[in-house]
Formats: C-alpha cells, sequence, structure tokens
C-alpha cells in the first residue's frame, strides 16, 4: 500500500467522524473464560484462542501466555502498525524494520512477598530499528507521530481510568 491509496482509505473516515463525531467512538471489547483446571484464562481473541497463566516466575509451567508478554506484544503490534502507516502516509521509504518491547517486573509484588515492591511493570522501553535512507528529520518526525498515534503506547503511558466490577453469574 503506498500513501496515496491509504488516503483513499482514510479520508471517508475522517471525513465522517468530523461530520459525526460520535461515529469515532467505538467500544472494543476482550472476553476470557477461566480455565476450570489450570490457572489459566482462555482469552477469545478473534482469530484464535489464547490461553494466558501464569509467568514461571509466579509458579506458571511457561506453557500459556504471560499476560505480561501479552501487553508488551500489543504494544509491539500497535507500534509497528502505527510506523508502517505514518511511514506510508508521509513517504518515508523503510527497506525493513523490526519493533521490541521490554518492560521489567519485580515479581514479590504480584506475589505479595513484600509491600513495598510494585505490581505491574516498573519501566517499559520500546525499541525500533528502522533500515531507511531517510534524513534524521523525517526519523525524528516519524518517531513523533507513531508515539502520537499508537493508540496501545498512548494508553499505558496516559493511564485512563479503569474501573473494576464483580457480580454473581
Amino acid at each position: 500500500m503506498d500513501a496515496a491509496e491509504l488516503r483513499a482509505i482514510q479520508a471517508p473516515l475522517k471525513e465522517r467522524y468530523k461530520a459525526n463525531p460520535a461515529d469515532a467512538c467505538i467500544t472494543l471489547k476482550a472476553r476470557g473464560t477461566l480455565d476450570d483446571q489450570a490457572i489459566a484464562c482462555k482469552v477469545e481473541t478473534g482469530h484464535l484462542l489464547a490461553i494466558a497463566g501464569l509467568h514461571p516466575a509466579t509458579g506458571g509451567t511457561g506453557i500459556e501466555l504471560c499476560s505480561g508478554d501479552m501487553l508488551l506484544d500489543a504494544l509491539v503490534a500497535c507500534a509497528g502498525v502505527t510506523l508502517k502507516a505514518v511511514a506510508t502516509a508521509l513517504e518515508i521509504p523503510v527497506k525493513s524494520a523490526a519493533v521490541s518491547a521490554e518492560g521489567d517486573l519485580d515479581f514479590r509484588g504480584t506475589l505479595g512477598v513484600a509491600k513495598d515492591a510494585p505490581v505491574g511493570f516498573a519501566q517499559i522501553r520500546l525499541f525500533f530499528a528502522v533500515e531507511t535512507d531517510a534524513p534524521q528529520d523525517k526519523l525524528d518526525q516519524l518517531l513523533k507521530l507513531t508515539e502520537r498515534y499508537c493508540v496501545v503506547y498512548q494508553t499505558i503511558r496516559s493511564g485512563p481510568p479503569v474501573t473494576v466490577t464483580l457480580q454473581r453469574s
């Protein structure tokens, strides 16, 4: 896909959302069911069933996916798609690119071993390796706009309000 094709696909959507802002507000959903045998949750991804379980550092087998890894996977996926879309829109030639993320966890927090140890990632780092002949100012713009428009990055960075409810079924 080139910049013209991307603009052609997105132009009617942008016009629609400008005319009717409510049309741009969509609720994405995720659903999972608890495994009745293992400490695991079966997540319906829309394409296949992903089974998340405990990380080996908390007693898991490593067979199931770790939800912390899945969070980093989602960040890499979103950042990669966003980088590619921005590069396409700006007509920045990218020969190849790789995206990776890593995050630091202190499992004492999630296991309740130390009350002063945080639960969750203390830091997340996102890396891009881009093979291109584009000048540095274009790469700076590419990074800036990728950060700006990456949904998962902005969600993690901004920390939106989250509500939690438990009800009997």
